[in-house]
């Protein structure tokens, strides 16, 4: 392609836009006229007829390894601004993150469920919203004088139970959802309360909260869990003399 300059001399080269204001121009590395010549323009075909004119790129957009590219609307290229190096997270974004990660923790623990000992044997009952949902309903059954109560363990069919087994049924499981959602609660009291990052990632569900972020709920739990504990292991004592 032939490139007709506005100081009417005929230099090789390329031509082409881009878009609605930008026209791109490549030539020999060795004859590249100056931009402002190359404002207005013809071009040529091989036999030096003109098939098509450009007028008014007066703003040099961008440079380039074999030419340049030329705007019409005084347009300039502006490059990326570089990536912002990541900042660490703050103390209270932290802070929330280890909320949210102790608050799943504890939900997964409490979809868990609980094994109740009954007379025909011990049985496990999930505990997600929707078996929470089912089984505490039952407690409008029993207030009603209900005898025998239909629910299921996982896995298994359902059957009838009788009041009592249904009343330590409801009694697990309230205590079980209960004394999580409270030690959750100190948790994140203990949370609110870290004074640097190196507290804050000695925290974690399952971890022994501190007395002085214990709340009087949780420390009546943690008696009560430590009481049946005590409990539990004389019966055992006593079952094996």
């Amino acid at each position: 392609m032939k490139i007709k300059l506005s100081n009417m001399s005929i230099v090789e080269g390329n031509c082409m836009p881009i878009g609605e204001h930008l026209l791109e121009f490549s030539f020999p590395s060795d004859t590249i006229p100056d931009a402002s010549l190359a404002s207005s323009v013809e071009l040529l075909n091989r036999h030096n007829i003109k098939f098509a004119e450009y007028d008014g790129y007066t703003t040099v957009y961008k440079s380039t390894e074999t030419g340049y590219i030329l705007s019409d609307d005084g347009s300039t290229y502006v490059p990326p601004a570089e990536p912002e190096e990541p900042q660490p997270p703050t103390m209270e974004e932290r802070k929330a993150e280890k909320k949210a990660e102790v608050s799943s923790a504890c939900e997964q623990a409490i979809y868990l469920g609980v094994s109740v000992a009954l007379p025909d044997g011990v049985e496990h009952f999930s505990l997600t919203e929707h078996d929470q949902i089912n089984l505490f309903g039952k407690q409008a059954q029993l207030a009603a004088g209900a005898q025998q109560l239909e629910y299921h363990q996982d896995g298994q069919p359902c059957r009838y139970y009788t009041a009592e087994e249904m009343q330590a049924i409801l009694e697990a499981a309230m205590f079980h959802v209960s004394y999580h959602t409270t030690y959750c609660n100190s948790l994140n009291m203990w949370i609110d309360a870290a004074a640097d990052e190196e507290e804050l990632d000695e925290i974690f569900y399952g971890a022994d909260i501190p007395v002085t972020h214990q709340s009087i709920v949780l420390k009546d739990y943690l008696e009560d869990i430590a009481g049946m504990t005590e409990t539990e292991e004389e019966n055992e004592s006593e079952s094996a003399t």
